[in-house]
């Protein structure tokens, strides 16, 4: 049983969106503790005013100051998933690598129904994707 998030503020990713007509699924990455310190949970960098850089090509501890490259940080983290089944409505939960792929051209986080193997996808725009049963 997946525990979900309780607010926006301990994630640093998530989304909860239909997929085709009779799918939908909820995504949320949790944000992890200072490799370095232990002490804070990573975030991206803050302007001087206080607001969050969202295009920060970086993560940075709020306590000791410690910095990390994004993609080397999020690949590191694990995506949590509630979904429906477009294809055969079953109802389930997983636990993937927070690694996105180019698929059709839209970055996607690729997982597959547990019950009927299915392809599918949580596109980093919202796209939709048309299954042509290409991996």
């Amino acid at each position: 049983m997946l525990i979900e998030s309780k607010s926006m503020e301990e994630c640093i990713y998530f989304t909860n969106r239909p997929i085709d007509s009779k799918g939908k699924a909820k995504c949320w990455v949790y944000r992890q503790k200072c490799p370095k310190c232990g002490k804070a949970l990573m975030s991206k960098p803050r302007d001087s005013k206080g607001k969050i850089k969202i295009r920060a090509n970086e993560y940075v501890c709020p306590e000791c100051g410690y910095k990390v490259e994004k993609d080397e940080y999020e690949s590191s983290l694990t995506a949590y998933i509630k979904y429906t089944c477009p294809k055969c409505e079953y109802n389930g939960e997983i636990e993937i690598p927070f690694k996105r792929k180019k698929v059709q051209g839209v970055e996607a986080l690729k997982f597959e129904c547990q019950k009927c193997k299915n392809s599918i996808y949580i596109t980093k725009k919202m796209k939709e994707l048309k299954n042509k049963g290409e991996d």
